[in-house]
């Protein structure tokens, strides 16, 4: 059965996703998107999830795209008065060429100082290179592309059905070599890892060598999760096309679990490491601060615990000692003041006055400002 696109304009009353703080593995605090809806289609995306699609049948998803006619002016009003932190936003599907909303979002951002982290998997982006740049040179801006399988993998022509009319891992990494010859920061995105399809070895391997060669700068590597309406699209999706992978997937999502086992997560987290490590990239984003940024120690801070909570995870360590790092990640970046001024004028009794700071966090603290304060 066929299917026409349908485009349905409309003016929202709001377009910024506000967290209380970033996440993790983006370094975002906020997103903004011009669509509902994505052409490309990929048969696993997680925005076909009720949360984030507006659509009772999945199938929608791919074919109607509601267009935020009044994005620009919307974010501008919203961002006035909005405290300066990262934006996830962008989104180059087909549609963008003919409304040029992304582009439009960009110049606000652009005009009142906001950095953007830009998620892509279409050649599109190149078209406001020079916006992009101009983000850059002011706050800064991280163009990521999604690939999960490269031309070397046995099952990339599988892959590439998946992903339906999204453009190939070939012409993503010539982009992504582009980027980073202009100057913007760069990397992949391994996510989503597909069970049976993009999780041996031999892809984990070539897509961190891929992102390496191209000038990519990190990988940051996630499984599948499937929930709701886009679990049941998803293992029709198998069954149709894929039989052989279906007791897999039963046995990896039973009992209506979001994503595959942390033992399967941990698995991969390492492998992706070890070849980061040979190809001298990490697996973690780096976390960039607005030149001028007061709280640039604090941030740097942060992004040290919550790397640490993550390799902790890798390592299989309790629970108890993830969650101490990662809770301390929050609390100081909740701090309205300097780190380095509450340690100089108080030493480690004012570091354990922040929340979820311990003695033994205090000493890890204090070794790790000490260190930053001498590099």
């Amino acid at each position: 059965m066929s299917h026409r696109t349908v485009f349905v304009p409309y003016r929202p009353k709001t377009i910024l996703n506000k967290s209380k703080r970033p996440d993790h593995w983006f370094w975002t605090r906020y997103s903004a998107y011009p669509y509902i809806g994505c052409q490309h289609g990929c048969e696993f995306c997680y925005c076909r999830e009720k949360k984030y699609s507006p659509f009772e049948d999945p199938i929608d998803f791919a074919y109607i795209i509601k267009v935020k006619e009044n994005a620009q002016d919307l974010l501008r009003r919203i961002l006035i008065h909005t405290p300066i932190d990262a934006i996830f936003t962008g989104d180059y599907q087909p549609a963008e060429r003919k409304f040029m909303l992304s582009r439009r979002m960009l110049e606000v951002c652009y005009e009142l100082g906001f950095p953007v982290f830009i998620l892509e998997r279409s050649p599109l982006v190149l078209r406001d290179l020079d916006l992009i740049q101009a983000i850059h040179q002011r706050a800064f801006a991280v163009v990521a592309f999604s690939v999960i399988s490269t031309p070397e993998s046995l099952n990339y022509d599988r892959v590439t059905a998946l992903e339906k009319l999204a453009p190939t891992a070939e012409k993503r990494f010539t982009v992504m070599q582009e980027l980073a010859k202009a100057g913007i920061p760069t990397g992949t995105c391994f996510m989503p890892i597909l069970p049976g399809l993009c999780d041996d070895e031999a892809n984990l391997e070539a897509v961190v060598r891929w992102t390496a060669y191209h000038g990519g700068g990190f990988v940051l590597a996630s499984g599948l999760t499937l929930a709701n309406q886009q679990r049941d699209y998803f293992f029709e999706v198998i069954k149709e096309r894929f039989i052989d992978l279906l007791n897999l997937y039963q046995g990896a999502y039973l009992l209506g679990s979001y994503a595959p086992t942390g033992e399967w997560n941990r698995k991969i987290g390492l492998i992706i490491r070890e070849h980061c490590l040979r190809n001298n990239i990490p697996d973690r984003q780096p976390r960039r601060v607005i030149p001028g940024d007061k709280h640039t120690l604090n941030k740097r801070m942060v992004e040290l615990l919550a790397n640490t909570a993550y390799s902790l995870e890798l390592e299989n360590a309790p629970l108890h000692r993830v969650w101490s790092f990662r809770k301390a990640a929050w609390s100081i970046e909740d701090l309205e003041q300097d780190l380095r001024l509450i340690y100089r004028a108080m030493g480690l009794a004012g570091l354990q006055r922040i929340p979820d700071i311990g003695p033994s966090m205090a000493k890890i603290l204090e070794k790790l400002i000490k260190e930053n304060e001498s590099s």
